[in-house]
């Protein structure tokens, strides 16, 4: 039975899922046309509204996408800030022009500088930010505001590689202040809960290709896990991967939305063996046809299931060493 029959709806991320830099990744397309199921866009990036998001995913070929199916992280922090602080508040966002449009429709006074007394700092993504902004956060925090951030991914992947993420930013408010934000979007559950209920759906598929947000959110939100290896998180990343973070099904891509569930979730395959020596997992055997992520796939069975700390891997055959040439 293939992973798309078992599910009631997909939460997908965006970046490095869906598109990378605006082009849309190999099977895309196909994979949630051909789906059947509702979808909601659930994504950290909070430098682009709803609106622009699903324009953008009209133009790669997803042309049922509306507003509507789209939820940021800004949209998450904004529902956040306002569960804290009294509406009308002044908050400075430090942010792009859509942020600070959600908050004024959250109902809160959005200002230009510390100097108007904000009694919040809402933080997410913006290409233009500097230091001048940094530094009116800062001045904004220290003298008592709270800190609210959309997201705390420290990289976004685009088609040149991974760029700096909002949490690198946060990271520098952070260190000048010694205050730690509230942070809205993924790994927190919240986003996740709160699409499945606008989608009624009662057994949603979170589907990402971070384990420290995608998968780690989805979990924590009690879903089943679908992690592709088309972003960020890798072949090593999993085998390292600590609980929390550990995805129900391992995907090349969105195309194994029609594989069969169970090819996907950690398990012996391709022929290949795997156990632990030491602190390390040794993989072994493997048939002439077998791939990488079924290597894998027989590395997580038994990495997951052992209680020993695996801290590097080593093949053992001709056909492991060759899987392993392309974990990276």
């Amino acid at each position: 039975m293939s992973v798309i029959t078992e599910y009631d709806s997909l939460l997908l991320d965006l970046d490095g899922t869906v598109y990378e830099g605006g082009r849309a990744l190999d099977h895309v397309i196909s994979a949630i046309n051909g789906s059947g199921l509702p979808v909601m866009y659930v994504t950290n990036n909070a430098s682009r509204a709803p609106e622009v998001v699903a324009t953008q995913l009209r133009d790669i070929g997803l042309e049922s996408a509306q507003a509507s199916d789209v939820m940021t992280s800004a949209q998450a922090a904004c529902q956040m800030a306002a569960e804290k602080i009294p509406v009308g508040s002044k908050v400075y966002v430090l942010g792009t022009d859509s942020f600070r449009d959600l908050a004024h429709v959250a109902g809160f006074e959005v200002v230009a500088s510390a100097d108007d007394h904000p009694v919040a700092v809402l933080h997410g993504h913006n290409q233009e930010t500097g230091w001048a902004q940094l530094s009116e956060a800062v001045l904004s925090i220290n003298a008592g505001a709270q800190y609210f951030a959309s997201n705390l991914d420290s990289t976004l992947p685009m088609e040149r590689g991974r760029h700096i993420g909002n949490g690198s930013m946060v990271a520098a408010v952070v260190h000048a202040t010694g205050v730690s934000p509230l942070s809205a979007g993924k790994p927190g559950p919240a986003m996740f809960h709160a699409a499945a209920k606008t989608l009624k759906s009662t057994r949603p598929l979170a589907v990402g290709d971070r384990l420290d947000t995608d998968i780690a959110g989805g979990n924590a939100a009690g879903m089943d896990t679908f992690q592709v290896l088309t972003g960020v998180s890798g072949y090593y990343d999993l085998v390292f991967a600590i609980p929390e973070e550990r995805p129900t099904y391992v995907a090349t891509s969105l195309q194994d939305f029609y594989s069969d569930a169970a090819s996907l979730r950690p398990g012996v395959q391709g022929g290949f063996t795997a156990l632990i020596d030491g602190s390390t997992l040794v993989i072994s055997g493997g048939a002439s046809t077998a791939t990488p992520v079924e290597a894998l796939r027989t590395a997580l069975a038994v990495a997951w299931s052992s209680t020993q700390t695996v801290t590097d891997v080593r093949a053992d055959s001709p056909a492991a060493a060759t899987a392993l040439q392309s974990w990276w």
